[in-house]
């Protein structure tokens, strides 16, 4: 007799996911996207304070297709995107895992904003190829999927939901503690929600607004206070990354940790690369939604505790 496990009864899940992903290569195909393959084993990732890597020898495991997708656009890919497997070492919870699954894709000529409405683009064709139409239905909310979605900055989420002012919360060192504890958990409820213009400290490898360096082009989509992707307008600058990169790994000796060598053929590349606009979508959490599943592990055919 077959032993009923977790994966028995998740499998509708796990055919809905294989579903979804299907639908997604088509969405990008017909939109003439280049699917492309990069390493998951990297000798040097992109250096982040609160991202902390999986070892593979003197090697990394990708974090993600960042730093390889990006030089592919320098050297003349206009149009691409990847489904890839993708490891930041430590993250386990109800929306987190070590090892999970991120869809990227890179568009020459376009901004974060273009990025959005391919966004919603991308959720719609996904929810019309599911026969939901415009509703999806996640945990007792019914989520309005018609487009345009709402969007709130950064600062007015932070004036509007939060205990403080988002120049508060970077002062006194708890803008991550405000958002994900006071802010995030509301965003979304009704319809999707872009949360963008991020203030600049929080720009990783966005370019700043020419009209206002204070915040980057960066965006997060929330949908029913679940975090979907964050989106840039990528930086071009190769001297004002590195200063950027040199600036994550201080903070990461500050506090303990070791520092990470610096990528030098993507920032050599950098200097070739048009403006473009890029954005990493995760794959689970996508699938948590349409499954109206309330934790990562029922749309994942293992965990790492059953390894």
């Amino acid at each position: 007799m077959m032993r009923f496990s977790r994966q028995s009864a998740i499998r509708s899940n796990l055919e809905l996911r294989a579903e979804v992903i299907h639908v997604i290569r088509q969405f990008f195909h017909y939109r003439g996207f280049l699917e492309i393959e990069t390493p998951i084993r990297i000798p040097v990732p992109v250096p982040e304070a609160n991202i902390d890597l999986e070892t593979s020898g003197d090697w990394f495991l990708q974090p993600s297709p960042e730093l390889c997708m990006k030089r592919l656009v320098a050297t003349g890919y206009e149009k691409i995107y990847q489904i890839c497997r993708c490891f930041r070492k430590g993250e386990r919870g109800g929306r987190h895992v070590p090892e999970m699954t991120l869809l990227e894709w890179y568009e020459t000529g376009s901004g974060y904003f273009d990025l959005m409405v391919r966004c919603e683009e991308l959720v719609n064709y996904v929810a019309e190829r599911l026969n939901l139409r415009r509703y999806l239905n996640y945990r007792g909310k019914t989520i309005d999927l018609a487009p345009p979605w709402d969007r709130i900055t950064v600062s007015d989420a932070f004036d509007r939901f939060g205990s403080m002012s988002a120049e508060s919360a970077l002062k006194h060192d708890c803008f991550d503690e405000v958002m994900g504890v006071e802010i995030e958990p509301g965003l979304g409820s009704d319809r999707p929600l872009f949360l963008y213009d991020y203030p600049a400290e929080r720009s990783s490898l966005a370019r700043l607004k020419l009209n206002d360096s204070s915040v980057a082009e960066r965006f997060e989509l929330y949908i029913a206070g679940i975090e979907l992707c964050n989106a840039f307008s990528e930086l071009t600058d190769p001297v004002e990354q590195r200063a950027r990169f040199m600036e994550e790994n201080r903070i990461r000796t500050a506090e303990g940790k070791d520092a990470y060598p610096i990528p030098e053929l993507f920032l050599d590349a950098l200097k070739d690369m048009p403006p473009a606009a890029g954005i990493a979508l995760g794959i689970d959490r996508l699938v948590m939604l349409f499954a109206n599943a309330c934790s990562i592990e029922d749309v994942i055919a293992f965990v790492p505790e059953e390894l």
